[in-house]
Parts: C-alpha cells; sequence; structure tokens
C-alpha cells in the first residue's frame, strides 16, 4: 500500500529500510523523503517504520524481510 502518496513511499518500502538497518525515523525521512512535505502520513509512516523494526528483530520477521526484498525483486 502507498503510505506517503506525495513522494510514492509504500509500506514495503518502508519495511525494506527498517530491516535494512535505517536507525530512526528521521533517517527514514532523509533516505526515502516520506513525510517530508504534506505531512499527512507521518504517524501512518511511523507506525509502519517502528512495527517493521520489531518485526525485523524477530528471526521470523528477518525471514519476512527477505521474502519482501526477493519479491520486489522480481
Amino acid at each position: 500500500m502507498i503510505v506517503c502518496i506525495c513522494h510514492r513511499v509504500s509500506d514495503r518500502d518502508i519495511a525494506i529500510a527498517a530491516s535494512s538497518g535505517c536507525p530512526n525515523f528521521e533517517a527514514l525521512q532523509d533516505d526515502l523523503r516520506v513525510a517530508t512535505a504534506c505531512g499527512a502520513c507521518r504517524d501512518c509512516a511511523c507506525a509502519v517504520f517502528e512495527e517493521s523494526r520489531v518485526d525485523s528483530a524477530s528471526p521470523r520477521g528477518r525471514g519476512v524481510a527477505i521474502a519482501v526484498r526477493v519479491q520486489l525483486a522480481a
């Protein structure tokens, strides 16, 4: 799903960045520009980022993150 319409950032983009070691939401904004234009997506983007960080910390979550990367690469 598209989270940030202004910069066309999806929940998958955010999950990939989070699982790749993006340290905080501010760094995510620098990398993807999410929530830097109108700001309407900020709460949703933060929630997706935090959820993705929690998921990537668990062994199960790492497999999901890898599956998302593989799916996006295909």
